[in-house]
């Protein structure tokens, strides 16, 4: 481990390969032949999406997803070289290249095709009543079925840890695939019912039978659609919030047993925990005294190898593909396996991967200038609250509070996570896949009755991502995304501040939007506003709700402008921050244009540019349903149309399409 900057600036002269970066300002991604004023985000990606198709193994492509291409390419790198190091390896370097090794023997995988889950398989026969199914699946840690099982900070006392039961056990990815009427959903399910058929029949099952256990999966996945929340109610907080004891839950479904459960998973003197949605294990406790124990077989076998599919021989791939992959998001091509397993080592092994990542790909001065920004930027969030006229100051004492409590963490953890306690086998890819799942559900359930750790990360390093954390109060900065073209150390300020300096004031407005709002400084679940600030901040949230709810997603779905507010709130105030950082920044300095833009212009291309995506139908109808985040379009055009700085840059006329006659702003 290097964590002083005298080791890191050592390595990163020795090892970071000689890579080509896209600018953080590419004119060649210009489509100067559209107007600004009328469509920004043409205007700044049109050239991007002209020479930039989506790749057929891609269900979108734009500026991150081609980034995250790229840092697998040096993970890859990395892995390999671990891989290929014989017997001198450190036991990080052992880890993750005989991990990857294991992934890439297609052979090996081939030979056992569905052996791995025979013991599981042969547990869920093997079951003579429905009591038994709570010890079933305690022994299928890490997949959420029929619910989700899980260590979480206490609402209302964030430093402690206690346990959590939430909704789960849907194959589809949200409740809504099961509950809509419209010809698409009902589709949808038609395939979905046949590819479950098609597992089970890999699984062995004569078609006849494989095809009445499909309807059954479907039945008992709709019964538990039907008790969960949904997206939008799920973003409360409020409504996520239920301690009790374990009579309580008791009650709530007696025909599971739950002592049993908890002691099985690792929590057998469990007396009390959070039960996010009550309702749903009501739901769930009338449909385990409807469905007979064939059913509960059936469903519990699906969920297994529908979990596991990806880690299988390739017809258990091919299948999880055909519908996962083609049918849902509209994906062409199975990604090739080298990049399947780079991913799966992120995911299994991220911190131990991460650690040979950051010394390659993130140098000392990359970090400081990323945490100076930081700085910047937070100082920008205090001085707009100091000059809020809508919140009294008894409310803004608080936000201050919270401000300045905020931690920041860039670039990878403090301290690594220790991994020497899961066995990873050469030989054995799919055994290495059920233990990092066992390893890392152990991990979480050990929280359980501890004091938080405020030190740990949610992302791992090479992640293309940043992430706010409200419990936590916590924004985190993963070194793969502080790369180009999203950020450079070395480029013009201006694009810099606009991409990466909005997405810092994204995350830190995360704090403050209509979800973040209701945390403290130290993270609880607390109303610390005066009721007519709430009401202030509620009426210009829901301008911005209104907003995004008239922009088409797809074909003749909207965006949910309640599902995507709080990241729309985040993208208005994350720019607003970073114009004023990036001003503070460059006060007293002189300005020249570069390439024929103004400095401001530059500013605003280089947030224009952040956003240059674009996406496969099939995958923008998922989103509409499942993601808070609003298409990259209108991240662009929504924020911008309410921004005077950007049509003051862009000499912007009244009636223009980027000149919102009823301007929405919040922070």
């Amino acid at each position: 481990m290097f964590r002083n900057a005298f080791a890191l600036a050592f390595l990163a002269a020795i090892l970071l390969p000689a890579r080509t970066y896209a600018p953080v300002l590419d004119v060649t991604s210009l489509d100067t032949s559209v107007d600004p004023c009328t469509d920004f985000f043409t205007y700044a990606c049109g050239g991007w999406l002209k020479n930039n198709p989506i790749p057929p193994d891609k269900t979108s492509w734009g500026a991150v997803a081609k980034l995250a291409d790229d840092n697998k390419v040096l993970l890859r790198e990395i892995l390999e070289e671990a891989a290929a190091g014989g017997a001198g390896r450190d036991p990080v370097k052992q880890k993750i290249g005989d991990y990857y090794a294991a992934c890439m023997d297609e052979s090996a995988i081939e030979s056992a095709g569905a052996a791995p889950l025979k013991d599981a398989l042969e547990q869920i026969t093997r079951m003579r009543s429905k009591r038994d199914i709570a010890q079933v699946v305690a022994g299928m840690p890490g997949l959420g079925v029929p619910f989700v099982f899980q260590s979480d900070q206490d609402y209302k006392n964030s430093s402690q840890v206690i346990a959590e039961v939430d909704q789960g056990g849907l194959g589809l990815p949200d409740r809504d695939y099961y509950l809509k009427t419209d010809t698409k959903s009902v589709e949808l399910r038609r395939a979905y019912v046949a590819h479950v058929q098609k597992i089970f029949e890999l699984l062995g099952d004569a078609p006849g039978e494989a095809a009445s256990e499909a309807q059954t999966v479907l039945r008992i996945e709709t019964a538990l659609a039907n008790g969960s929340l949904t997206q939008v109610e799920r973003r409360d907080p409020k409504m996520l919030d239920h301690k009790m004891s374990l009579r309580d839950l008791e009650a709530l479904s007696p025909s599971f047993r739950w002592k049993e459960y908890f002691s099985v998973a690792g929590q057998p003197g469990l007396q009390s925990l959070n039960v996010t949605a009550p309702n749903f294990f009501k739901t769930l406790n009338a449909t385990l005294k409807k469905e007979d124990l064939p059913g509960w077989k059936a469903y519990l076998r699906w969920q297994l190898a529908s979990a596991n599919a990806p880690y299988l021989s390739s017809a258990f791939v091919d299948a999880n593909f055909a519908f996962f992959g083609k049918t849902l998001t509209g994906t062409e091509q199975l990604e090739p396996r080298w990049k399947r397993c780079v991913s799966y080592a992120d995911n299994d092994l991220g911190e131990a991967l991460g650690q040979a990542y950051v010394q390659r790909a993130f140098s000392p001065e990359a970090k400081q200038r990323a945490q100076k920004m930081v700085r910047q930027i937070e100082e920008a969030m205090q001085q707009d609250i100091d000059s809020l006229s809508w919140m009294s100051p008894a409310t803004k004492q608080h936000a201050l509070e919270k401000l300045r409590t905020v931690a920041n963490k860039i670039g990878y953890p403090d301290k690594w996570r220790d991994y020497s306690a899961l066995a990873i086998a050469r030989e054995d890819y799919t055994g290495n896949v059920l233990r990092a799942r066992r390893f890392e559900f152990n991990r979480q359930i050990a929280k359980i009755g501890k004091p938080l750790d405020r030190g740990e990360w949610g992302m791992t390093p090479p992640t293309v991502n940043a992430e706010y954390r409200p419990q936590l109060n916590d924004i985190n900065f993963p070194a793969g995304i502080l790369q180009p073209p999203f950020f450079d150390p070395g480029a013009d300020d201006a694009p810099n501040y606009g991409d990466t300096g909005a997405t810092i004031g994204h995350e830190l407005t995360h704090g403050f939007d209509d979800e973040g709002r209701q945390f403290d400084a130290q993270g609880n679940l607390r109303d610390w506003w005066t009721a007519e600030d709430g009401k202030q901040f509620d009426e210009r949230a829901s301008c911005v709700s209104d907003q995004y709810s008239q922009y088409v997603a797809v074909d003749d779905i909207k965006i949910n402008g309640q599902l995507t507010m709080g990241e729309n709130v985040a993208d208005l105030g994350g720019l607003m921050l970073a114009y004023m950082a990036w001003k503070t920044e460059t006060h007293g300095r002189k300005l020249e244009s570069i390439d024929g833009f103004t400095p401001e212009q530059r500013f605003f291309i280089g947030y224009g540019q952040s956003w240059c995506d674009q996406t496969r139908d099939e995958t923008k109808r998922l989103y509409a349903i499942t993601d808070p985040h609003s298409p990259d379009k209108y991240r662009a055009n929504g924020v911008v149309s309410n921004s005077p700085e950007f049509q003051q840059a862009f000499q912007c006329k009244a009636g223009s399409a980027m000149v919102r006659e009823k301007r929405c702003r919040v922070w």
